[in-house]
């Protein structure tokens, strides 16, 4: 599990691509991410709740996070 922001995200290895992704958990929309390294991985993540909330605050809506 990762964390920022408030956000947690769970990650799955696929082994047959090579590669880890994840999903923000706990939205009611869909973000996803993904990387070769456990630092790629990360990185993503942040910039993956990073664009997340900047397309909410654009939209002029609140990020629809689950409680």
């Amino acid at each position: 599990m990762l964390r920022y922001k408030g956000y947690t995200g769970h990650v799955e290895f696929d082994g047959e691509a090579g590669l880890f992704h994840g999903e923000v958990i706990d939205l009611r929309d869909v973000v996803t991410f993904q990387g070769t390294s456990v630092e790629e991985l990360e990185r993503a993540f942040q910039d993956s709740v990073d664009d997340y909330l900047e397309f909410c605050e654009e939209r002029g809506e609140e990020p629809n996070q689950v409680t």
